[in-house]
């Protein structure tokens, strides 16, 4: 059975596969990026067919995404917190350059919680068409 600090590194080396990345959930697990919702982009979702599609929407907007460093600062075997990066061109031609932060909570062998955080006006201007200007007030 996979502890939080495997199921983070295997989400993370996974992204690029929504089908295999979303498996490391539970039935009941969510992935959550809440800032997202201010961007007007869906946040994340609850149960692997939910993540699965978040993940492949992510994918269309950065066809390569995938994470290029992962460093876990605190490890207690059923939580991991820790920072992953990521620097890749958008479909808008656009460097996407991001470090998230985030928090995974695992049960059972699976992913229960994992809570992501990121720099809303880096991915603003890499994701949207008019940039940092298309944020609602």
């Amino acid at each position: 059975m996979r502890n939080a600090r495997e199921l983070l590194l295997a989400y993370t080396s996974n992204i690029s596969d929504p089908a295999a990345a979303s498996s490391l959930f539970a039935d009941d697990g969510a992935l959550e990026l809440p800032y997202l919702e201010s961007l007007g982009i869906p946040a994340g979702g609850v149960g692997p067919g939910a993540i699965r599609e978040f993940i492949a929407n992510l994918l269309e907007a950065v066809p390569d995404f995938g994470f290029d460093t992962v460093d876990v600062m605190i490890d207690s075997g059923d939580q991991v917190f820790g920072e992953w990066s990521v620097e890749r061109t958008t479909v808008t031609g656009r460097l996407f350059t991001q470090t998230y932060a985030g928090r995974l909570v695992a049960e059972n062998g699976k992913i229960k919680l994992l809570r992501e955080s990121l720099d809303l006006v880096r991915a603003a201007r890499a994701m949207l068409p008019n940039g940092v200007s298309d944020i609602p007030a």
